[in-house]
């Protein structure tokens, strides 16, 4: 048996972890700071923390030049449909791997895992095709498509993880009392799943909303582009950024991940299963 930790100790453990959010708070901060300087402080050669001369119209060039909020709307659009259409699929598969074991499915669910491995840049050109011949590339219906399944195998991978969790006892207990499979997935399985329904959602959510690459690619018309594509017009051809409306917009679209998360964080507590099966 451990002891319980020295003062020392604990102290050591609280600079630590205060550390480790300086580390990562630090780039938000930053990106805060520059996002309300005017042009000359960005080109100071000793760069200030506190802006001397905070101003909003960062802010102004960015919704005004390359309508970041149609560009948000579009990328909130497809990150919702993408987290939904990724749970709906994901949670009967998941609970099938995790309750039907056999050899199938664990190469299945080994495939689903080592497809993730495939780099992008050799998929892009066939998906591109596939989508163009079924009449959905340049549309966010095709790029919807995308999104989830290229989440379902890590979604799948988390939620079986979940469903092991689940004892059989209370499945059985209910299928005892008359009720049917559905019933019992229904009323059963999937309320004691939402923490992993919500963790799927969020990791599924944050995926689509940041995602570059098949976005740039897929979406060619500029109103249905979405918010990365967006911020990456504020980067001239030479490399050359305009870094105050590209702060100002990459701090906004910051906002609705921390929303997202902060309105469904309350459903992660694992411990919905506590007192449901007794010792």
């Amino acid at each position: 048996m451990f002891g319980k930790p020295s003062r020392t100790g604990r102290t050591l453990q609280y600079v630590a972890l205060a550390g480790y959010l300086i580390f990562l708070g630090f780039p938000l901060i930053w990106l805060l700071s520059t996002a309300f300087k005017p042009p000359r402080e960005l080109v100071r050669l000793h760069p200030t923390l506190i802006p001397t001369n905070p101003t909003l119209q960062n802010f102004v060039q960015a919704f005004t030049e390359q309508e970041l909020g149609r560009a948000a709307l579009n990328s909130l659009q497809v990150s919702l449909a993408s987290a939904v259409l990724t749970v709906l699929v994901a949670m009967p598969a998941s609970y099938a791997l995790a309750r039907f074991r056999s050899k199938l499915g664990t190469v299945a669910l080994g495939w689903v895992l080592l497809s993730q491995l495939f780099p992008f840049v050799l998929l892009i050109i066939p998906i591109f095709l596939v989508l163009r011949q079924v009449g959905l590339a340049n549309t966010h219906a095709g790029l919807v498509l995308i999104y989830v399944v290229w989440a379902l195998p890590f979604a799948l991978w988390m939620l079986q993880g979940f469903v092991r969790n689940i004892p059989r006892e209370l499945e059985e207990a209910a299928s005892v009392d008359g009720a049917t499979r559905a019933q019992v997935l229904r009323r059963v399985v999937f309320p004691l799943l939402a923490p992993g329904l919500v963790a799927t959602a969020l990791f599924s959510f944050i995926s689509a909303w940041n995602e570059f690459f098949f976005a740039l690619v897929l979406i060619k018309t500029p109103e249905l582009a979405t918010l990365p594509v967006a911020l990456a017009r504020f980067v001239g051809i030479e490399g050359t950024a305009r870094l105050g409306p590209l702060a100002a917009g990459s701090l906004l679209a910051t906002l609705p991940s921390l929303i997202f998360f902060a309105f469904m964080q309350r459903r992660l507590s694992s411990g919905s299963l506590a007192g449901a099966v007794k010792g």
